[in-house]
């Protein structure tokens, strides 16, 4: 059966991307190669388009350091271009310049429950935080950034009316206020917006980090995947650095080693083939020096990202390049907001008034 208070449109995926640190190989293996990948899939058939957006303004709710808001942009736009996002193919733009999405996440403030945002996790770990804590108000601390972040989310995904849109099982809830918002919208007033669809990727690893963590840049266990930012620092010494500070066990090099209980075979199978992998595997069980197991896993990331690494720095050293890029974009994505935003505008009253000559 169609629902009737939804638009009908074809597979768009939307992508957000947060501007805050500097992308790590878990980014990398995690978000950035299966989402470009899949994007290009998708093109290739013809069979939908897909939106990758700079989530700048979600940056605000947890940096405060705007120094770190600018060089975090310029790294991520930089590193999702040199690991083969095509500008031309997808529409690539950065949220602040769409300024429609914010007068939409107001619109949309407007007509969503404060009951469904006192449910966000964010907002209920935070308050959850506050209550273990003797006179302490339960909401100290906690912005209106942080409690209404998932009306800006669901105003960034129902602008473009995207029908897919990949993420971690830890953000599935905020598709799902997504969804009622946009059902409590079409209801009250009109049906524009698509009620979109999370997509999680079982299949796509978890990597664990250098400690045995999950590899998470609030650990500092991260493997970097152009270097820390650091230009006085050889983004490949920095990568063989980080892999050779893997922790490992106490076993001797002849000794046989189980690969599915070991870091540095968890990461290697983000990279390798098939056969590769059972070759490592094979030689874990019959014996293999730590340091060996660390060298094979380094060639075999560099190999990788050495093309786009170099891509990746002829960007970072070409802010005007990454500029009109992000411009370009921002004109393609503000051709389909603006239609969407009157549209909505219309349908909630906000509308001339007379046809003037």
């Amino acid at each position: 059966m169609t629902d009737s208070t939804q638009p009908t449109t074809p597979k768009r995926v939307l992508t957000g991307i947060t501007t805050t640190g500097i992308p790590h190989l878990g980014n990398y293996v995690g978000s950035i190669r299966p989402a470009i990948k899949a994007a290009n899939e998708a093109i290739a058939r013809g069979d939908g388009d897909a939106f990758f957006f700079l989530a700048d303004f979600h940056a605000l709710i947890k940096c405060f350091d705007p120094d770190e808001i600018h060089r975090s942009t310029r790294a991520i736009a930089a590193t999702w271009l040199a690991c083969g996002l095509d500008p031309q193919a997808v529409t690539f733009y950065r949220q602040s310049d769409i300024s429609e999405i914010p007068e939409l996440a107001w619109i949309l403030n407007c007509s969503c429950a404060k009951g469904l945002m006192n449910r966000a996790h964010a907002y209920k770990a935070a308050v959850d935080i506050n209550t273990t804590k003797e006179d302490t108000d339960p909401d100290f601390g906690i912005t209106m950034g942080l409690f209404s972040y998932p009306v800006l989310m669901a105003a960034d995904i129902l602008m473009f009316n995207a029908t897919h849109v990949p993420v971690g099982k830890d953000q599935v809830q905020h598709i799902e206020m997504a969804r009622d918002i946009a059902g409590t919208f079409n209801f009250k007033y009109k049906p524009l917006f698509t009620q979109p669809n999370a997509v999680v990727d079982e299949e796509t690893p978890l990597l664990t980090g250098l400690d045995g963590r999950k590899m998470s840049k609030s650990y500092g266990n991260t493997i970097p995947l152009f270097g820390d930012g650091n230009p006085q620092v050889d983004p490949q010494k920095a990568l063989k650095k980080a892999i050779f500070q893997i922790v490992t066990n106490s076993q001797a090099p002849e000794e046989p080693k189980n690969p599915d209980e070991c870091t540095i075979f968890e990461i290697y199978r983000a990279f390798a083939t098939k056969e590769e992998i059972e070759e490592l595997a094979a030689h874990y069980r019959r014996g293999i020096g730590w340091g060996e197991a660390k060298e094979i896993l380094f060639n075999k990331i560099n190999d990788e990202i050495t093309p786009m690494r170099q891509r990746y720095f002829e960007l970072m050293n070409n802010p005007k390049e990454l500029e009109e890029i992000l411009q370009m974009g921002a004109v393609k994505a503000r051709r389909v907001a603006q239609k969407q935003l009157d549209k909505t505008r219309r349908a909630i009253g906000i509308k001339p008034l007379a046809k003037l000559k």
